[in-house]
């Protein structure tokens, strides 16, 4: 282990949040895996399932801006810590409906309304308060040990979770509440040096980090990319269906699937701790990104449980050198006042792959079926790479972090 690796690890306000967020993943990924299988298992829908995407969505994208402006104003670890205490409350109000007969399509509906709005706030918190626990100079790594930190979240996460589902969605529930309460406790434990900027409330205030990000190619590029690739090339939304009527699992399989690519992006992620990403960065950014659409080929076109995990493993590993590399860019091309609000505008971006991805995969699954959907999807992500070459050059030119 190098130097500046064990100095990383010394980093107590660090590794005190990287907990934090393993608890806040895993309760998460718990309770989508839940919510996706409750919600099938009631109403066998596909529309359903991309429905679950786009409410999430639509709240979200209403509350970025105002929430970046309140993560650059206000303490971030609060701002966090609450978001998990909310999340915690919606746990306990699932499982407390499960648990009298009652949980419902409406509800479940209700519940991704409220994730939607948390997320708004969270997504901006969590990314804004990491570049204030370490020195730059340690910063790509902190990065990738970030993501490592998600990645075993969203392995175990789902795994567990699917493994709980066999009792029963009230035990998965119960447990995301404890969980997300852990994760605010440590949070609130972190200290850090909050600076006071009595930023303007004015439009030019909300709309700053828009205009930072369409101001700067390179970071508009790569946020762009990952927005169209995940947008068209994710299929989580599916893995209920899939899962169920083409490979033949149950909510256990579903676990492993919905875990499979965190297992390669973990792989991938300790490799960039070891060792960073220092040249011909953009091109390999691209490329990551295609294999990401090819995989998401692969995956569609399976019926072999064995295949579809490998298939979906290389997808997070193609996808986690997009996520480090995005991110470390996005980090340290950005003034600490403006980190919320460039966050938050970032949020939007994933908000868009991840949740309206789901809608779309909902849609066009109910539209063509699910084989078809996926496959598209794919096709239609490799397309986007090999665009941004000519829209983006300077982003594809980009040899060094």
């Amino acid at each position: 282990m190098n130097s500046s690796f064990s100095e990383l690890l010394a980093q107590r306000q660090f590794m005190r949040f990287w907990f934090a967020r393993i608890f806040g993943i895993s309760a998460h990924q718990m309770l989508m895996l839940a919510i996706g299988w409750h919600l099938y298992e009631l109403t066998g829908s596909a529309w359903d399932l991309g429905l679950v995407g786009l409410i999430q969505f639509l709240p979200a994208l209403l509350m970025a801006l105002p929430a970046g402006q309140v993560v650059d104003r206000l303490h971030r670890g609060r701002i966090f810590a609450t978001c998990m205490l909310v999340l915690a409350s919606v746990s306990v109000v699932l499982g407390v409906a499960t648990w009298q007969g009652q949980a419902s399509r409406e509800l479940i509906f209700s519940v991704a309304l409220v994730l939607g709005l948390t997320r708004s706030f969270q997504m901006p918190a969590q990314q804004a308060i990491t570049p204030l626990l370490v020195p730059k100079d340690l910063f790509q790594r902190a990065i990738a040990l970030s993501s490592t930190g998600v990645e075993v979240a969203v392995i175990g996460g789902p795994a567990i979770g699917g493994f709980l589902y066999l009792t029963g969605a009230l035990t998965v529930y119960g447990v995301c509440a404890v969980l997300f309460g852990i994760s605010s406790v440590l949070t609130l434990l972190v200290r850090y040096q909050h600076v006071v900027r009595p930023n303007s409330l004015g439009w030019q205030s909300l709309f700053a980090g828009v205009a930072f990000v369409w101001e700067r190619k390179v970071l508009l590029g790569a946020i762009s990319l990952d927005l169209f690739a995940v947008l068209l090339g994710g299929a989580t939304a599916l893995l209920p269906i899939f899962a169920r009527d083409i490979l033949h699992v149950g909510p256990d399989g579903l676990g492993l699937l919905r875990s499979a690519p965190a297992v390669g992006a973990l792989c991938m992620s300790i490799i960039i701790t070891r060792w960073p990403i220092k040249r011909m960065v953009g091109y390999k950014l691209l490329a990551a990104v295609a294999v990401f659409g090819v995989g998401s080929m692969v995956f569609g076109l399976s019926e072999n449980f064995t295949l579809s995990l490998l298939a979906l493993a290389a997808c997070g590993a193609a996808d986690n050198i997009s996520v480090v590399t995005r991110l470390t860019l996005m980090q340290l091309e950005t003034p600490d006042e403006m980190r919320g609000r460039v966050a938050a505008v970032n949020g939007v971006f994933i908000g868009a792959s991840n949740e309206l991805g789901e809608f779309e995969s909902g849609l066009t699954a109910a539209l063509w079926g699910p084989v078809a959907s996926v496959v598209a999807g794919g096709v239609g992500t490799v397309l986007v790479a090999l665009g941004w070459l000519k829209l983006f050059p300077e982003l594809a030119k980009r040899d060094a972090i």
